[in-house]
């Protein structure tokens, strides 16, 4: 039947007319964070269709090895589910995986949106200010002897050995950088309130659990972080079992660092230094590993010491850092003054860049415990089992 213009208004309304009425969509941009936890929590879905082909996993013949992926970390720096990782070690998703992240991206957007303009009118939800600090100038005056003192610290630390069954668990308190553009047009830097993070993983890493309540796109009880299908262990996606075969002398681990990212990242020193910070923040690292780990970081061009930063409880420690030069934030990692124990991590924009301010705080993490547990879901003693507060 030809339709003509006098009923057309008695049927329903055809897509032009439906494009004339609404407001125009939002745009559909998720905050860094939010994208990597998406991701992240599909990707247990879709590791059977996306093998792992690269030279250096393919000759990883380590046992209990298995495909993978913090972000602690995990500013994009952060990711969420599987501990904090760095972008440019992301598997590419594909499929329906995909899909859903661009579903969810889309409807940020639109939710976001304020008629017509296209830019949202509020910071998004739970977000707030991002600190802005003095930032403090980093030298290697004194590195060497603080690298010391804190591989030492960390070779002497007694850490709990999981047996068979048992799993390992992190809790951390944490904070990143969400993108928001005001209804101005300007960028705003808003970081998420500091939140608990909790995480817990089977030594050979095929089994797991993260809790991050706060987060949208994580349930309250949390989700699964199981790898039914087993496959390689590499730096990039470790496990407990894994990083008990790497080397402890400084040199060999920095020779592997190298040799297994190089091509990621914004250049080999950085991303040889993100490595070791993903290692470090949200895993519990064999002592004489750690302690070769922060000897072997020393050594890349670059890091420097600052006498100053504090982590996500709030705690004041000296740090070791370094500036990424593409994008000018320095990412430190936080030490006990009078201990040398880790205690998290804070990254500082250092310069004006991306409508980001220089001192903007953009990322901060804080450890508060590290353990060995008998199940997923199940706290140290102390900590009880209702869901932590942030």
């Amino acid at each position: 039947m030809i339709r003509t213009p006098r009923r057309r208004r008695e049927e329903p309304l055809d897509h032009a007319e439906l494009a004339r009425l609404l407001p125009a969509p939002g745009d559909p941009e998720l905050s860094s964070d939010r994208l990597n936890g998406l991701e992240e929590h599909l990707m247990t879905e879709i590791r059977s269709l996306t093998p792992d082909t690269s030279p250096h996993t393919a000759s990883d013949t380590s046992p209990g090895a298995s495909t993978g992926a913090p972000p602690v970390g995990a500013p994009a720096r952060n990711r969420a589910p599987r501990p904090a990782r760095r972008p440019g070690r992301r598997p590419v998703l594909v499929g329906v995986a995909a899909a859903l992240v661009l579903a969810a991206a889309g409807v940020a957007g639109l939710a976001g949106s304020s008629g017509g303009s296209g830019r949202a009118v509020a910071p998004p939800a739970g977000a707030v200010p991002a600190p802005v600090v003095q930032v403090v100038r980093g030298s290697t005056a004194g590195l060497a002897g603080a690298v010391a003192d804190i591989s030492g610290a960390a070779a002497r630390a007694e850490l709990p050995d999981p047996g068979p069954g048992q799993f390992l668990y992190v809790r951390s308190e944490v904070s990143w950088l969400v993108s928001w553009e005001g209804a101005d047009g300007k960028n705003r830097s808003y970081v998420d309130e500091i939140h608990p993070r909790e995480v817990w993983m089977s030594p050979d890493g095929d089994k797991g659990w993260l809790m991050e309540p706060y987060k949208e796109a994580v349930d309250r009880d949390g989700v699964t972080l199981d790898d039914p299908e087993g496959g390689v262990r590499t730096l990039n996606s470790p496990s407990y079992e894994y990083l008990r075969t790497l080397p402890t002398d400084p040199g060999l681990l920095l020779k592997k660092i190298y040799d297994e990212t190089g091509g990621m990242g914004n250049g080999p020193d950085q991303q040889a230094f993100s490595t070791i910070g993903d290692l470090l923040r949200e895993q519990v690292v064999p002592p004489k590993l750690a302690a070769g780990l922060y000897r072997a970081a020393a050594r890349i061009p670059g890091v420097v010491l600052v006498d100053d930063s504090v982590d996500a409880a709030g705690r004041h420690g000296v740090a070791i850092a370094r500036t990424d030069e593409a994008d000018g934030a320095r990412t430190e990692w936080i030490f006990d003054r009078e201990t040398y124990t880790y205690l998290g991590e804070r990254t500082v924009q250092t310069r004006d860049a991306e409508g980001i301010e220089a001192g903007t705080v953009r990322g901060r993490t804080a450890v508060t415990d590290r353990a060995v547990v008998d199940a997923v879901k199940q706290r140290p003693a102390g900590l009880g089992d209702a869901p932590p507060s942030a």
